[in-house]
């Protein structure tokens, strides 16, 4: 048992208010919002402690309470706070909706080449016309590296 006393007083409390501080000084760098989980395992021992000497007893209750907040409290607090982070497209998924201009010929059931944000990819018209060099495209759908281009 950790024995931090002045006098007759115990100050596990103490103790429970710098780890909380320290979790919360943490989540604030990282972000993740499982530090955020050990501050609440620490705020339930701060509590813990004003009715028990036993550290055992605190410590038990920071373990139940971090528990807790990872499977119940962080992905309703995940929820709010960051609502669209499962909707981010990357890579070449993003391509679709973007618009481009045709770097060379798409010929109707061949393919061509459109330029996107500095990237050269290999196009095929969706309707299977031809689209000339210079025309403005919208990328409709992708296969691979292959985009499907309308003509604006």
């Amino acid at each position: 048992m950790i024995d931090l006393v002045i006098g007759n007083v115990p100050l596990d409390w103490a103790l429970w208010i710098v780890v909380g501080v320290a979790f919360l000084i943490i989540e604030l760098l990282t972000g993740t919002l499982y530090v955020f989980c050990f501050a609440c395992g620490a705020l339930l021992s701060f509590l813990v402690s004003f009715f028990t000497d036993s550290f055992v007893a605190q410590l038990s209750a920071f373990a139940f309470a971090t528990a807790v907040s990872i499977f119940l409290i962080r992905p309703i607090i995940k929820k709010y706070l960051h609502p669209k982070e499962n909707e981010k497209v990357s890579n070449a998924d993003a391509l679709l909706g973007k618009e481009g201009r045709v770097s060379e010929q798409i010929t109707g059931t061949g393919y061509g080449r459109v330029a996107i944000d500095g990237d050269d990819w290999k196009a095929q018209s969706q309707d299977g016309m031809t689209i000339p060099v210079g025309s403005r495209v919208k990328v409709v759908s992708r296969d691979s590296i292959i985009i499907t281009v309308a003509p604006l």
